[in-house]
């Protein structure tokens, strides 16, 4: 099947590459306009959390609240007293506007200041107004508040704000990431194959990715709610990717070239063998995002739609732009080698010869291989404690860029305004406020040491809110364990709870509940996957514990460098104390979707050399020896591309390119060069052994995909086209 997609390619080259570059067209274009769709799905309807939440939204006449902060003159002053009330009264009028309250007009102590310098206007929007009338909404209040004083520094911020905010970020990321990655990117794929013109291949395959992937992404915004992370994470992937496949099928036709077989032959040896494995790899990936859709988290399960869609762009991208590419060019224009072979780029582009570096290391760990396996495994095994401390948190504005106005917002509320009423939690009864139980719960609440304050308000004539404000502030662990404790002692009435905190706390739960589903739906399928490719029952199930110790290594320096604060300086971040709690989840399915993606590459090779003849020691030296150079060069491509990434403002980006590009080293390193060559010289022949039944169902339904016949090289050589 592949070689007949390569040989069409050949023949309809310049259709294929028409098509891609109208499809570059339209995501750059059209693609483009996903950065204004991004809304955060806002959890899951079957949590506590969200359903009180939602019933609070249901039952309200407004909408998403404005903070307004007018700072700078006395606010006693009667000239700034008169320009707020009155500019107060102007934004009431407004069609978008629901109510406004300010602290001359509600004598609320806490929308002043302590130092009398600066008070609060709370602008209530109207309900079920859309981001852009809602950002409008905010440069009206911001514009009225500033023309009253203009001797303020006037700031808005809100949540629509910080939405708005991080989304243009998103978007800038993206746009730096590109920018720094892809030229690096190009000037190591150069020196790997020696010229410009194999290098731009993988690029091409790339670029055309990141606009399949703009495009996908914008048709999942008309279907649900796309969080903004969504869009960095499945373009990120996707880049790093494209530009591995690529890499892989330039590098095995110009192998094929190299053993003396024409364009056609080596276009179809290309497909059959390098478009089996990145297909098996594709295939392996996309199994593992599937695991998200065990959790019911709908940012998750958009995440996992949108990695699906992304890995099958790059995939076909791969498969069919790569061969139009080649053979739109002269195949001799590929130089076979360079006219000086001692230079750095001829032994760079070089065939890997059978015996070298890879094949080396790969024998001397043969040669010791239970001291490989108990040093490694210790090594990887002590990387991993300081996960054991982490600690999570829930984008808390204290993360994300200090320019960010929302967050500017938030620190003045909380060093400058008394009670530090930001954050609290959220107690929704169904009864009135003037229930004597309501009254009778807030005054028990009052009395536990680890609350501040309480307030009670009426929402309507049948639902009250009891805001808790804790003594511990953020979302520190004393403060989500009050949410459990207020869950486990309910008031007298029936309710709800909710806020910020208790979205943390449902999450977390979310989380744990579905992270043992996800993990055996993920180990299920790549099982099932590397048995249909290898026939072997031990060889998947290595390949999950492999992948396994390098994930935890991951995890453990996620811990030590962003919740411990180690290299801050170095990586120019702040450090947030905790981790985003969506990041570990989605590194785990990432990098164990990238750890498989290198062990296909590996086993491809060894499973071809084995079905040759040669004995298990030998498959894997050789296999590694001809992989390991192009495993290695992908690898650090990848690298390239999320350190790239990571040097963005978010840092739930941060932590998320740095801890992938960890994983991605010691997969490329210490497992797939040292640990699983030790791990298969100890199995031996074992590493192919699978029971009868099993053996005969790989015989029969099996993903065989054989060389190339003389017969298919022959009728590909006399087509039409052919050069």
């Amino acid at each position: 099947m592949l070689e007949a997609v390569g040989r069409f390619c050949h023949r309809r080259r310049r259709l294929v590459m028409a098509g891609w570059a109208a499809l570059l067209l339209l995501g750059l274009t059209v693609g483009g306009q996903v950065f204004g769709r991004l809304h955060s799905p806002g959890g899951s309807g079957s949590v506590e959390s969200v359903q009180a939440f939602n019933r609070l939204d249901d039952a309200s006449a407004a909408g998403q609240r404005l903070l307004a902060v007018v700072d700078g003159p006395a606010v006693a002053g009667p000239a700034v007293s008169v320009a707020v009330t009155t500019a107060a009264r102007d934004l009431r009028g407004r069609p978008d506007v629901a109510a406004v309250y300010d602290t001359y007009e509600t004598s609320a102590a806490d929308l002043r200041a302590t130092d009398g310098r600066a008070s609060v206007v709370v602008v209530d929007l109207r309900h079920g107004l859309s981001d852009a009338a809602a950002n409008t909404a905010t440069a009206a209040v911001a514009a009225r508040l500033r023309q009253a004083v203009p001797a303020a520094r006037v700031l808005v911020g809100g949540s629509s704000v910080a939405r708005h905010e991080a989304n243009h970020q998103v978007g800038a990321d993206l746009e730096h990431g590109e920018l720094v990655s892809l030229p690096i990117a190009a000037v190591v794929l150069v020196l790997i194959f020696g010229g410009l013109a194999a290098a731009g291949i993988p690029l091409g395959v790339a670029v055309a990715s990141i606009a399949g992937s703009l495009l996908f992404l914008l048709g999942f915004t008309y279907l649900f709610d796309v969080d903004p992370n969504v869009v960095s994470v499945v373009t990120v992937m996707g880049l790093g990717l494209a530009i591995d496949y690529g890499l892989l099928m330039v590098s095995r036709y110009r192998e094929e070239l190299r053993r003396g077989l024409p364009h056609p032959a080596a276009l179809d040896a290309m497909m059959a063998t390098a478009g089996r494995s990145i297909g098996f790899s594709a295939l392996t990936v996309a199994a593992s995002l599937c695991g998200l859709f065990a959790f019911d988290d709908p940012t998750y399960r958009s995440m996992g739609a949108g990695g699906v869609s992304v890995v099958l762009v790059a995939l076909v991208a791969a498969v069919t732009l790569v061969p139009a590419l080649i053979s739109v060019r002269r195949p001799g224009r590929l130089p076979r080698r360079r006219r000086n072979p001692g230079s750095l780029l001829s032994r760079m582009s070089a065939p890997a010869p059978d015996q070298g570096f890879f094949s080396g290391v790969t024998r001397r760990s043969q040669r010791h291989p239970v001291l490989v396996v108990v040093v490694l495994v210790l090594l990887l095994g002590t990387a991993a404690v300081p996960f054991r401390g982490a600690r999570f948190q829930n984008a808390a504005l204290t993360s994300v860029p200090q320019e960010f106005v929302s967050r500017q917002v938030n620190e003045l509320l909380n060093t400058r305004f008394p009670g530090n009423h930001t954050d609290p939690i959220e107690v929704v009864g169904q009864v009135p406020a003037s229930d004597p139980r309501v009254l009778a719960y807030a005054a028990k609440l009052r009395a536990m040491p680890q609350i501040s304050s309480v307030d009670v308000s009426a929402v309507n004539a049948g639902l009250s809110r009891v805001d808790v404000y804790p003594r511990d502030s953020g979302q520190s662990p004393h403060a989500q364990q009050l949410i459990r404790d207020l869950r486990a002692d309910r008031p007298p009435y029936p309710s709800q709870i909710t806020g910020t905190l208790a979205f943390l706390v449902d999450f977390e739960h979310q989380v744990m509940s579905g992270l043992p589903w996800a993990a055996g739906l993920i180990a299920l399928a790549t099982f099932v996957l590397l048995f249909l490719m290898t026939g072997s029952v031990l060889v998947p199930v290595k390949a999950l514990v492999m992948n396994v110790l390098s994930l935890g290594a991951s995890f453990g320096a996620l811990v030590w460098v962003f919740q411990e604060g180690h290299l801050h300086s170095l990586l120019r971040f702040e450090t947030p104390g905790a981790l985003e709690v969506w990041v570990p989840v989605i590194v785990f399915v990432f990098a164990f979707g990238l750890s498989m993606d290198y062990e296909v590459f590996l086993l491809s090779r060894v499973k071809e050399l084995h079905d040759a003849g040669y004995d298990n020691d030998d498959s894997v030296a050789l296999g590694l020896q001809r992989s390991g150079r192009i495993i290695t060069s992908a690898a650090l491509l990848i690298v390239i591309v999320f350190l790239g990434f990571a040097g963005g403002r978010m840092i739930g980006i941060n932590e998320l390119g740095l801890s992938m590009s960890i994983a991605v080293v010691v997969d490329a390193t210490l497992v797939r060069c040292l640990l699983v060559p030790a791990t298969m010289t100890l199995l031996g022949e074992l590493n192919w052994w699978a029971p009868g039944p099993l053996r005969r169902l790989h015989n029969r339904f099996g993903l065989h995909e054989p060389r190339p016949s003389t017969h298919s090289i022959l009728e590909t050589a006399t087509s039409p086209g052919a050069e």
